[in-house]
């Protein structure tokens, strides 16, 4: 899960402003903060007062995990190139968590070896890098400061990492009261290295200090084609995300409509409320539009994504509370795509410009794409508030469209042409 930070990573944020994260910094403090809302839980579920989710809960685990693999490049062997080779890596193992989620009893046993070897095999060979490479703990330590703080925040984390994991593997070592502290314990521990990251970040914005070289084996523009460096940004990354999770979930509705599977509506919800708050986070993208990512739009994120992950542990807790949140935010957001759409046409046919502009192909498939998107997202939000409102047929339809469409709008941002 938690790998050494490269202190050249300032990605996807202003060095200097104090509210400005790095992606790095706000993966880490989502990993904190579903540690912390995970040991508190246990205490209540080993007492029988709550239920609990072991699936979703590791599903949701496992695309936190997936996604900072396809983000950043950090991965349980150290840090790596984003090739295109470990970007299918992260998304089959995000569909693998997404299924988890959605479906109780159908990977459990997969799920928990996938995570407990995550943190086993990822915390012993980040602590081994970092004790061993000289450009890393060996010379951190010695600069007085944040990198001190860094080192000792790195080292506790995979210790960690190391101990959360056996016992997530073999479960019988020890009590669910103490795996509730050890789990609090942890993300204290990562909301510590997010903090020293952040700091690395503001300290040494310009590469001031030597880094060591990223692990991957072939040239950015060279090499085989699952070796080669992807540009995707984390805007793309999510937005693809997002797409494939609500087509995964309208394929496995069927089966269930028709009685064959179990389903984790909480799941459901959940998951897709912490890729939205993720969003939020990392680049502002809220259901009015793009903000500045103040303090206020951080700790409203962190909220969000707190209660989506309330819901992945603890089933039945929030239902209620996510239909509304999930209904309002899908149906602000799509009224206002809409409005930012229609205007410009309105504003346009009542002042037409004195020569006619020249609008590409590419424009107008990118604007009945988006219309598309933004008509969907209204649907889906008026389902969530009133879930008898629209047949069940007609909503697993919407949700395959939706999904369909939302990969689309992720690719035609990809292949969009530099502007000039």
């Amino acid at each position: 899960m938690a790998n050494e930070t490269q202190l050249k990573q300032v990605a996807d944020s202003a060095p200097g402003k104090g509210s400005e994260l790095t992606l790095e910094t706000i993966i880490y403090l989502i990993f904190g903060i579903f540690l912390l809302l995970l040991g508190a839980f246990l205490f209540w579920i080993n007492t029988g007062e709550l239920p609990y989710n072991m699936d979703s809960t590791y599903g949701l685990l496992l695309v936190i995990v997936s996604l900072q693999v396809i983000t950043l490049g950090k991965t349980p062997l150290g840090e790596f190139r984003r090739s295109w080779l470990l970007v299918i890596i992260g998304m089959c193992t995000a569909i693998v968590g997404t299924v988890a989620c959605l479906i109780p009893g159908l990977l459990s046993g997969v799920v928990t070896i996938l995570i407990s070897g995550i943190m086993i095999i990822g915390g012993v060979t980040l602590l081994l890098q970092l004790v061993f490479d000289k450009e890393k703990a060996r010379r951190w330590i010695a600069v007085p400061g944040i990198l001190q703080h860094l080192t000792v925040a790195c080292v506790f984390v995979y210790l960690m990492e190391i101990i959360v994991g056996v016992i997530t593997l073999f479960p019988g070592l020890t009590t669910v009261p103490l795996t509730a502290v050890l789990c609090i314990i942890f993300g204290i521990s990562l909301f510590y290295l997010a903090w020293c990251i952040q700091k690395v970040a503001i300290t040494y914005p310009q590469n001031a200090i030597p880094v060591p070289e990223s692990t991957g084996t072939a040239d950015a523009k060279s090499g085989y084609l699952l070796f080669r460096e992807v540009s995707p940004s984390t805007s793309i990354i999510l937005l693809l995300m997002m797409g494939i999770i609500i087509m995964i979930v309208a394929i496995l509705m069927v089966p269930f409509i028709l009685g064959i599977i179990p389903f984790s509506s909480d799941g459901q919800m959940g998951l897709l409320l912490v890729i939205m708050a993720l969003q939020v986070l990392a680049l502002g993208e809220t259901p009015l539009g793009v903000r500045n990512r103040s303090w206020l739009l951080i700790l409203a994120g962190m909220v969000f994504a707190g209660f989506g992950m309330v819901s992945c542990i603890v089933p039945g807790l929030l239902t209620g509370i996510m239909l509304i949140l999930l209904g309002i935010w899908n149906l602000i957001a799509g009224g206002v795509g809409m409005v930012n759409l229609v205007l410009p046409i309105i504003q346009g046919i009542r002042y037409p410009p004195a020569e006619p502009v020249p609008v590409s192909s590419f424009i107008i498939k990118f604007l009945i794409t988006l219309t598309l998107l933004q008509i969907a997202t209204i649907l889906f939000g008026v389902n969530m508030l009133v879930p008898d409102l629209l047949p069940g047929l007609l909503v697993l339809g919407l949700l395959f469209f939706m999904g369909i469409v939302i990969i689309v709008m992720a690719f035609l941002q990809m292949l969009a042409p530099a502007p000039e």
